[in-house]
């Protein structure tokens, strides 16, 4: 199977929180298209340094990971993160990789948005055994 990538829709968090308090108007949530890599061998969503400067994201704190060629790096940790993908979204930490490095979908994201790859048409697709489990629309 060759590689898989989603239009997504990434989100500062903060900003939701203060929208939903009035504090901020939905045309100042930083927000961002993204087609990004889905990667089922990460655990974690990946972002790069221009995405965190875009979404205006704050680091909370930072972390060794293990990438796949087995080195070990020091990387950035932000949050909160939005995910949004159709129906589904996910909201959580994302680690930040150097540079403009190719964005990643992973594991605990697609698991917690109960979405999946369609291994035939190598797409990004909503469980059909749940289709109508939306993300909660709060306002």
């Amino acid at each position: 199977m060759g590689y898989v990538y989603a239009d997504v829709e990434l989100l500062n968090g903060d900003d939701l929180a203060l929208e939903r308090r009035y504090l901020l108007g939905s045309d100042e949530v930083h927000r961002m298209n993204v087609n990004i890599l889905v990667d089922t061998g990460s655990l974690m969503l990946a972002i790069n340094e221009n995405i965190k400067e875009i979404l205006q994201l704050q680091v909370v704190e930072t972390r060794n990971i293990q990438l796949a060629d087995s080195s070990i790096h020091n990387y950035e940790v932000v949050v909160p993160v939005e995910v949004r993908f159709k129906n589904r979204r996910f909201i959580g930490n994302a680690i930040v990789l150097p540079g403009d490095s190719e964005p990643l979908l992973g594991a605990i994201p697609l698991e917690d948005m109960d979405v999946m790859i369609h291994p035939a048409r190598q797409e990004l697709i909503v469980n059909p055994e749940h289709p109508d489990r939306a993300f909660l629309k709060v306002k």
